[in-house]
C-alpha cells in the first residue's frame, strides 16, 4: 500500500519501549546506556528515508498523570516503574531529534495517544493523508480513509480493511472491543472472562457496546452474568480506552513542518553518544573527513561487492591477497554444527567498503554456474594454510572447523574481531557481529533471517540466490574488516588488553579447536541403564507428592504448585513473582523444604528431571556417528570474567554433588589402550586471594602446604589445628569460599545453618586474623568505583557499570563482583596459559594424549597406558608453572577407566 505525501505521526512512547526493549544493551565510552537513544533515532531515520514527509511530528507521553487517572484511579496502576537506564536516556532522545530538526510534542494532563488522536483528525479534516507509526492497539479506533497507521516492530500499514482482518470489528467499533475485552497492561477492567472472540461475536450482532447492554439479559450463561455485573465497569473502561480528539495545542505545536538539521549540533550529540557511522556520514555530507580534513568529493561511501565465479577474478584476489599480506576471511555454510555443516562458499575482504563472495555450492534450480569445489580448494589451500599472510575473522574459530572439512588447516590466525571487543569490554555487550557493527559502526546489518526466512522453512544457504547471498556475504567480510580497524588501534592504546589479546585469547582459539575436534567418548549403554533407574525414581517421587498433597497434580506446573502449596496447604508465602504470584523458585522451595516435605520433593523432582532431559537421555542422541564422540563446543567470548563456557551439549555443568550426577561420568570412556587422566587446580581462587591480598597468614598456609580450610578453622574458632574438627573445617571452608563470593552474613548463616549474629561473629573474626583479605576487599571496591572497571593479574578488565549506582542492590552486586572478578579472571587467565602450553607441549604425541575436556579448573585427558606417568608430570608440571605467583600452584591428578574414576 502506498500513500502519497503523507503527514507522519509518530508514536514516540511506543518507539521509545521498543527501542529499549528490543535493542542490545549498547553504551558510549562514558558507559552511558544509549540502546533507546539509537534505536529511536534510527527507526526516525527509516521512517524519513522511506517516505520523505514534509511534515512530522513526534508525540511523547508527558511527566504526571492524566485525565485518565483522576478518572480511576488504578488506570496503569500494575505498569513497572520505568528503569533508570531508560529514564536517563529520555532527555538526551528529545534533545536529538529537535536537532534533526523534527518537531517533538507533549501535552500535560493527556496522553500521547490523545494528541496524536487530536493531529490526525485536524490533518484528515484539511484533506490530508496521515500515517500514524505505533505499536499501539488502541489507535486502531482511529483508521479511516484518510488515517492509516504503520507497525513499528513489522512495518505493516493497516487501512479500515487491515483492521477488520486483525480484530474482527470495524475501526468505529475499536473502543467498544477494547472496553470489553480490557487490557491488563493499562489495567482497564472489561468485563471478567470476555476474550477477543466474544468481543467479536456480541459486536457482530449488537454493534456497540450501548446496543449489547440494552439485550444483556439475552446473553446465557457465566459469561451473561459476568457482562450484567460489570456493565458499571464496562461504561468506565470505554472512557477509558477512548482518545480525546479535542486535546487543545498551540501554534508552535501544530507547526510541524520538517526543518533543516542543526549539524553542528548533530556533530557533537553523534560524537559524545558513540554514533560514529552517523558521525562519519554526517561529516561527508558537510565535506569533512574524519580528522577534520576537506573531502575532494562529498558523497557517502560507496560499497563495492564482487561475485566471483570466474578462474581470473579468483587468480585477481589470490594476488591482492599476496601482495597485502593479510585477508579477512569468512566461510558461509550449510549449517552451525562446525562437525556436520558443509562450506558454500568465502567471502574476502582486505579494504574496507570492497569485498568478494566465491561461492562453491549453491544448488538452487537455476544456480548458475561456479568454480569446481575441489579445483577452487587445492588453489586456496597454499594461501589459507601460510602462516605469513595473516587471517582476519569473526569467530576465526568456527571457520577453523569448516575449512578442516574442507582438507584445510587454517594457519596464521592473527586477529578476531570477537575476541578484540571481549578483550576490549567483556560487559558492554554482546559480541557478535550484527551487534558489534551497530554499537561500533552505527551499521544495521543484513540478518540471515532476513535472506533466509525463519523456521522450518529456513533455508540453507545453498538455497539461497546468489545476489542475495553474495551481497550478505561480502558485507560479513566487510564489516569484520571495518571493525577489526576500529577494535586494533584501542587495543593498541591499552599495552596490557593487546598482550592479553595476543598472547592468550587469539593462541586458545587453535587449542579449543584441537579439542572440540577430539571430542569425548561415550559409552549410551551406561546412561541407558540410569534412565530407566531414573524413570523409577521420578515415578516413585510424584507418587508421593501426591499423597502428600492429597491429590494428582502436575510436579512440573508452577501454577499448580502454587495452588497446592499456597491456597490448599496455606504454606508461607516466601516471595512474589514480578506479576505478584507466590513464586516456586528453587531457593524459595529450599527454604520451605526446612519446615515441610512437600517442597523438598519438589526440589529432588526437579533435580532428577532435569538429569534425565539435560544428560542421561540427551547425551546418547548428540554422538557424532562418524566419530562416535561428543563435541562440545567452548565459547572465550561469552563468561565477562574470561571463564569459558562449553553449549551443546554443556558439559562444566554435570553435577557433581548427588550420586546421581556423578554417575552420568561414567559414561565417559577413554579408548581401548588409553586411560583417562583428570588434572585440577588445587583451591585456585584462594591462592590467587592470598597472592593478591598478600595476607600473610594466607601467603604463610600455602608456601608450608597447610591445609587453608584447617588453618581458617583454627584462626576464627581459636583452636589447634591439630583439633580442629570435622564440622569446624567445613564451617571455615564455607567462609573461605563465601567470602571470595562476597557472602553476606545472611548468606553464611543459610549455609552453615545457624543464626546472622553467628555468621557475623565469624566473618568478623576472620577479618581479624586476616586483615590482608579485608584491606584487598575494600581496596578492590574504591578502585572500581575511581576507575570504573577491575584488573586480573594478568590484566583482563571487568568494567563494572554498577559500581556507583544508585540502587542498592545493583552497587552492592557490583562491589561483590569487584571483589571476586580479578581472582575468578585470573584463574581463568592461568588456565588458558596452562592450556596453550600443553597443547603446544603434546600436539607432535597426538597418538600418545590428547586433550578432550576442560571444565573451569580442570583439564581432562586420554593417555595412552605406556606414557601416563610420563605424560601425568609433564601436565601437572605444565600446569603449575602456568603462573608466577607468590605462592604455589598446587595440581592434583586422578587417572581411572571412565571421568567419574579419574576426577
Amino acid at each position: 500500500m502506498s500513500l502519497s505525501n503523507p503527514i507522519i505521526l509518530v508514536d514516540g512512547s511506543s518507539y521509545l519501549f521498543r527501542a529499549f526493549f528490543g535493542m542490545p544493551n549498547l553504551t558510549n565510552a562514558n558507559n552511558e546506556p544509549t540502546g533507546a537513544i539509537y534505536g529511536v533515532v534510527n527507526m526516525l531515520k527509516s521512517l524519513i528515508k522511506e517516505y520523505q514527509p514534509e511534515y512530522m511530528a513526534v508525540v511523547f507521553d508527558a511527566k504526571g498523570k492524566t485525565f485518565r487517572n483522576d478518572m480511576y484511579a488504578e488506570y496503569k496502576a500494575n505498569r513497572p516503574k520505568m528503569p533508570d537506564e531508560l529514564r536517563c536516556q529520555i532527555e538526551p532522545l528529545h534533545q536529538l531529534i529537535q536537532e534533526l530538526g523534527l518537531a517533538l510534542i507533549s501535552v500535560s494532563g493527556v496522553e500521547a495517544d490523545d494528541v496524536l488522536g487530536t493531529l490526525a483528525v485536524i490533518e484528515a479534516e484539511r484533506g490530508n493523508n496521515v500515517l500514524i507509526s505505533t505499536g499501539d492497539k488502541d489507535l486502531a479506533q482511529l483508521v479511516n480513509d484518510k488515517v492509516h497507521l504503520i507497525n513499528t516492530m513489522t512495518n505493516v500499514i493497516s487501512d479500515v480493511e487491515q483492521v477488520n482482518e486483525k480484530f474482527g470489528v470495524r475501526p468505529d467499533q475499536i473502543k467498544d472491543y477494547l472496553a470489553l475485552v480490557g487490557d491488563t497492561a493499562d489495567n482497564v477492567p472489561g468485563i471478567v472472562k470476555c476474550g477477543p472472540k466474544t468481543a467479536v461475536k456480541w459486536l457482530a450482532e449488537y454493534n456497540d457496546i450501548e446496543t449489547l447492554i440494552e439485550n444483556a439479559d439475552k446473553i446465557k450463561g457465566k459469561i451473561g452474568e459476568n457482562l450484567r455485573a460489570g456493565i458499571e465497569q464496562l461504561h468506565l473502561s470505554y472512557e477509558l480506552v477512548t482518545l480525546d480528539l479535542t486535546v487543545e495545542l498551540t501554534d508552535d505545536q501544530l507547526n510541524y513542518k520538517i526543518q533543516p538539521e542543526n549539524k553542528e549540533a548533530l556533530a557533537e550529540s553523534y560524537q559524545h553518544w558513540g554514533f560514529n557511522r552517523w558521525l562519519d556520514n554526517l561529516q561527508v555530507e558537510q565535506g569533512v573527513d574524519a580528522t577534520g580534513g576537506i573531502l575532494e568529493t562529498v558523497e557517502e561511501v560507496e560499497k563495492h561487492y564482487e561475485t566471483i565465479l570466474t578462474s581470473k577474478q579468483l587468480d585477481q584476489w589470490i594476488n591482492k591477497i599476496k601482495q597485502a599480506g593479510y585477508v579477512c576471511v569468512d566461510t558461509e555454510t550449510t549449517g552451525l554444527d562446525y562437525m556436520t555443516a558443509d562450506l558454500v562458499g568465502f567471502s574476502f575482504c582486505i579494504e574496507a567498503h570492497s569485498a568478494a563472495y566465491l561461492p562453491l555450492r549453491h544448488d538452487y534450480l537455476s544456480a548458475p554456474d561456479q568454480l569446481d569445489f575441489d579445483e577452487t580448494i587445492a588453489k586456496l589451500k597454499p594461501l589459507l594454510e601460510d602462516e605469513s599472510i595473516e587471517k582476519i575473522g569473526q569467530n576465526l574459530k568456527y571457520d577453523s572447523h569448516i575449512l578442516l572439512r574442507a582438507g584445510i588447516t587454517l594457519k596464521g590466525i592473527k586477529h578476531d574481531t570477537m575476541l578484540q571487543s571481549y578483550v576490549l569490554n567483556s560487559v558492554a555487550s554482546r559480541h557478535n557481529m550484527d551487534d558489534l557493527a551497530l554499537k561500533h559502526l552505527g551499521i544495521q546489518t543484513i540478518k540471515f533471517e532476513d535472506i533466509a526466512g525463519k523456521g522450518k522453512k529456513q533455508l540453507t544457504f545453498n538455497q539461497i540466490e546468489l545476489d542475495v547471498a553474495s551481497n550478505y556475504a561480502a558485507e560479513d567480510a566487510d564489516i569484520t574488516y571495518q571493525l577489526h580497524q576500529s577494535f586494533l588501534p584501542r587495543l593498541q592504546e591499552e599495552p596490557s588488553l593487546l598482550k592479553l589479546y595476543n598472547d592468550i585469547e587469539i593462541p586458545v582459539i587453535s587449542v579449543l579447536n584441537s579439542i572440540e575436534q577430539n571430542g569425548v567418548l561415550l559409552k549410551p549403554s551406561i546412561l541407558q541403564v540410569q534412565a530407566v533407574e531414573l524413570k523409577a525414581k521420578i515415578k516413585t517421587i510424584q507418587k508421593k507428592a501426591h499423597e502428600l498433597a492429597e491429590e494428582e497434580f502436575n510436579l512440573s506446573s508452577p501454577k499448580q504448585i502454587q495452588h497446592i502449596f499456597f491456597e490448599k496447604l496455606g504454606l508461607p508465602i516466601i516471595r512474589k513473582t514480578p506479576k505478584g504470584a507466590p513464586s516456586t523458585a528453587e531457593d524459595v522451595l529450599e527454604t520451605l523444604a526446612i519446615d515441610y516435605p512437600l517442597p523438598k520433593i519438589i526440589l529432588e523432582y526437579r533435580t532428577l528431571s532435569k538429569l534425565l532431559s539435560t544428560y542421561v537421555d540427551k547425551l546418547p542422541k548428540v554422538l557424532q556417528p562418524s566419530t562416535g564422540r561428543i563435541h562440545t563446543s567452548y565459547h572465550q567470548a561469552v563468561a565477562a570474567t574470561g571463564r569459558l563456557s562449553s553449549t551443546d551439549p554443556n558439559l562444566q555443568n554435570i553435577p557433581i554433588k548427588t550420586e546421581e550426577g556423578r554417575r552420568v561420568r561414567l559414561a565417559f570412556v577413554p579408548p581401548e589402550g588409553y586411560t583417562m587422566l583428570a588434572s585440577d587446580y588445587s583451591q585456585i581462587e584462594l591462592r590467587i586471594m592470598a597472592h593478591l591480598s598478600q595476607d600473610e597468614s594466607l601467603l604463610n598456609a600455602f608456601k608450608n602446604n597447610i591445609d587453608v580450610h584447617s588453618a581458617t578453622a583454627s584462626e576464627v574458632f581459636a583452636t589447634p589445628i591439630d583439633e580442629v574438627t570435622r564440622e569446624q573445617r567445613r564451617s571455615a571452608k564455607a567462609i573461605n569460599f563465601g567470602l571470595i563470593y562476597g557472602m553476606s552474613a545472611f548468606g553464611l548463616a543459610k549455609q552453615l545453618g545457624t543464626t546472622r549474629p553467628q555468621a557475623q561473629d565469624y566473618i568478623n573474626m576472620y577479618f581479624e586474623r586476616y586483615p590482608g583479605v579485608k584491606n584487598y576487599m575494600d581496596n578492590m571496591k574504591e578502585i572500581a568505583k575511581e576507575q570504573g572497571y577491575v584488573e586480573t593479574v594478568f590484566g583482563r578488565r571487568l568494567y563494572l557499570p554498577e559500581i556507583n549506582a544508585r540502587n542498592a542492590m545493583r552497587r552492592q552486586y557490583a562491589e561483590r563482583t569487584a571483589i571476586n572478578a580479578p581472582m575468578q579472571g585470573t584463574a581463568s587467565d592461568i588456565i588458558k596459559r596452562a592450556m596453550i602450553n600443553i597443547h603446544n607441549a603434546i600436539k607432535e604425541r597426538s597418538n600418545d594424549v590428547k586433550m578432550i575436556m576442560q571444565v573451569h579448573d580442570e583439564l581432562v585427558f586420554e593417555v595412552k597406558n605406556d606414557k601416563l606417568d610420563e605424560i601425568k608430570t609433564l601436565i601437572e608440571n605444565l600446569m603449575e608453572s602456568a603462573a608466577d605467583l607468590s605462592v604455589p600452584l598446587l595440581v592434583e591428578s586422578g587417572t581411572g577407566i571412565n571421568w567419574q574414576e579419574a576426577h
